[in-house]
């Protein structure tokens, strides 16, 4: 990541969202970079919550450039913030680079038949996912979260519709973090699906703590 342009430089404010709840968060199963696994009712809730906290931040038809992870829950969340926000979804940037972690062969699996064979999955003192033996490392987010950083910087307020833990580690570089011992990435606390927070200047403020569930 040398070299990546903090976003203490930036000019402009990032607020970064996870998405809302879905079928495989409701029935407990390992989700990680699946492509499409579609909002729960819930889910729609939680997106209709950020889209009221949203404009009530920032007004109708703000100038803002919308940013997704190419995931359907991701692009879902963000059609219903957009109307809320009087924005065309379909100016939507997307970038893989702000997909979820990868979680290999664990990955679309119920968290309990995982947990009988493994052990816990979740690490209990930071709500982080265990990465799976064949799975993406926290270090190698923060390496294509820090790409994205580097080569999507403009002047200007973002929207960024993500993920947990991968928006946990984007938080955590945007922000200066210290980098986890275990994990050897920056990471940043935990929020519940739903959730926005605002980066300016390098500094982290939350917009809306969502109604979800946390950690994944």
């Amino acid at each position: 990541m040398g070299g990546m342009k903090s976003s203490r430089e930036r000019a402009g404010r990032d607020f970064i969202a996870r998405h809302g709840e879905t079928v495989f968060n409701a029935a407990r199963r390992l989700q990680g970079d699946a492509v499409h696994t579609p909002l729960t009712r819930n889910g729609f809730i939680q997106a209709d919550e950020m889209g009221r906290a949203l404009r009530a931040e920032l007004g109708p038809r703000p100038t803002l450039t919308l940013w997704a992870s190419p995931t359907g829950r991701a692009l879902q969340t963000l059609a219903v913030i957009a109307e809320h926000l009087e924005l065309d979804w379909h100016d939507t940037k997307t970038d893989p680079r702000l997909v979820e972690i990868g979680m290999g062969s664990w990955g679309g699996r119920y968290y309990d038949d995982v947990i009988r064979e493994v052990g816990p999955v979740i690490n209990p003192a930071t709500g982080l996912l265990q990465p799976a033996p064949d799975g993406e490392r926290y270090d190698s987010i923060a390496a294509r979260v820090g790409g994205w950083l580097a080569e999507s910087d403009s002047p200007g307020d973002r929207l960024v519709i993500m993920h947990g833990m991968s928006s946990r580690v984007l938080r955590g570089v945007m922000t200066g973090a210290d980098t986890h011992p275990e994990y050897r990435a920056p990471i940043a606390e935990g929020l519940p699906q739903g959730s926005i927070v605002r980066i300016e200047a390098g500094v982290e403020s939350l917009i809306h703590r969502g109604s979800g569930k946390a950690p994944a």
